[in-house]
């Protein structure tokens, strides 16, 4: 039952400790849920719907021993007889000892039940103190056995559409910056502060190119590996291999504040020279900024090349040296004929053609900003996201905030192109 079992926990004495008062508002629950029974002559609850409420409560203790620090309540959840399991989240737990975690719980979405044997698909949800003002959220996968009328989790795996947390992928090294948290698994301290200062200087530059309300903090993730990485993201490593950083997150409705994680390939970002490691965390900060705003109907020129336009915002670079692959292209008679699609930003697409996307969609991006100025740039970016779906909403946003239709844009574009490229 979505909801059933949180608990509210303040930080007292240097440790989080839970109020009982969604214990009491379970209890008064569970009393008016029964007077409804009687008074409608319902049938009792099944075994499964049993199973279910047992298996909350199991979790719920497990999630207020991870927040109290106490491992053996933690492992408490564990089938005894599962030796391998309980190796594993032991692990699990100590990796976790040095990460802010602020809030901890799981939400029981259904259960199968076969007998003593269950399977549970729930939502792991937490939060870091100080940085996450909603939670991220992952799906999990848990069998469990029943024994002695108490049930035991005898397998925890990501459920549909989850993934690894870094964690699970081994001792957490934790460096607070000013304006960031770096989050590291096998990687040496000196290169997370490194990391840390870099996004400590990206935090402000993002201010200033997005007028907006966001957190005006970073959470970054830097896995051992670029396997790690794409562990992180359930995909391919193959997909990341040349990918510098991506930012994790999801579009939510308007004005809303998803937790996002800044997540670094280290092997792509540590070929990187300081200008290029600045740009990569500038531009992914901007996505951390901008997602309450970024909707479904936002394309992805405008999103990637807001990112990008706020990272090369104030360098001195030339045209030429922040768009190559446009300026080789321009050089051989080629001119893009429309603004980059969605699928120009493939990742698995060849380098100069991702390359030639990100920069027509910066260069886009820079465009309006010098003809309308920085603020319409901005006031265009929330009112294509403000759109419900794709169609329309980009049509709508020019002609409200700019007053110029896709197609008189795209000629200025391209005649934007020829002039700062040439």
């Amino acid at each position: 039952m979505a909801g059933q079992g949180r608990t509210t926990r303040r930080r007292t004495a240097g440790r989080w400790r839970p109020t009982r008062r969604g214990a009491v508002r379970r209890r008064a629950a569970a009393v008016l849920l029964g007077s409804v029974l009687v008074a409608s002559g319902c049938s009792a609850p099944t075994a499964t719907d049993a199973a279910t409420g047992a298996i909350q409560r199991i979790l719920d203790r497990r999630a207020d021993a991870l927040l109290d620090r106490d491992e053996s309540g933690y492992l408490a959840a564990v089938d005894p007889d599962a030796g391998a399991l309980l190796a594993v989240e032991r692990r699990t737990y100590r990796n976790l000892t040095d990460v802010p975690v602020r809030s901890w719980e799981y939400q029981v979405r259904d259960v199968d039940r076969d007998g003593d044997r269950a399977t549970a698909r729930a939502e792991l949800r937490y939060r870091i103190a100080g940085y996450d003002s909603a939670p991220v959220t992952s799906a999990r996968t848990l069998e469990l056995a029943e024994r002695d009328g108490r049930w035991y989790v005898t397998a925890d795996r990501p459920g549909e559409g989850g993934v690894q947390q870094l964690w699970q992928q081994g001792a957490v090294d934790v460096v607070h910056g000013r304006r960031s948290l770096i989050l590291g698994v096998g990687q040496d301290n000196a290169r997370l502060r490194e990391i840390a200062a870099v996004a400590d200087r990206a935090v402000p530059a993002v201010d200033e190119a997005w007028p907006g309300i966001w957190s005006g903090r970073v959470v970054v993730l830097v896995p051992e590996s670029v396997e790690s990485m794409a562990g992180l993201l359930g995909a391919s490593a193959a997909s990341y291999r040349g990918i510098a950083a991506v930012t994790t997150g999801e579009t939510r409705r308007q004005g809303s504040s998803p937790a996002d994680r800044v997540i670094v390939n280290p092997d792509a970002y540590g070929i990187l020279g300081d200008f290029g490691r600045r740009v990569v965390l500038t531009h992914e900060t901007t996505h951390v900024a901008t997602r309450a705003d970024t909707s479904g109907a936002t394309p992805m020129w405008l999103s990637e090349g807001f990112s990008d336009w706020a990272a090369y915002r104030d360098t001195s670079r030339a045209d030429g040296q922040a768009a190559p692959e446009l300026e080789r292209s321009l050089s051989r008679g080629e001119l893009p004929a429309a603004l980059p699609e969605d699928g120009d930003f493939a990742f698995d697409a060849k380098a100069d053609e991702l390359a030639r996307a990100y920069e027509g969609g910066r260069l886009a991006c820079e465009l309006i900003a010098q003809r309308w100025g920085e603020r319409k740039l901005t006031d265009f970016y929330r009112a294509v996201g403000k759109h419900e779906q794709r169609e329309g909403a980009v049509e709508d946003a020019m002609n409200e905030v700019l007053s110029v239709t896709p197609d008189r844009f795209t000629t200025l574009w391209r005649d934007y192109l020829r002039e700062r490229l040439r």
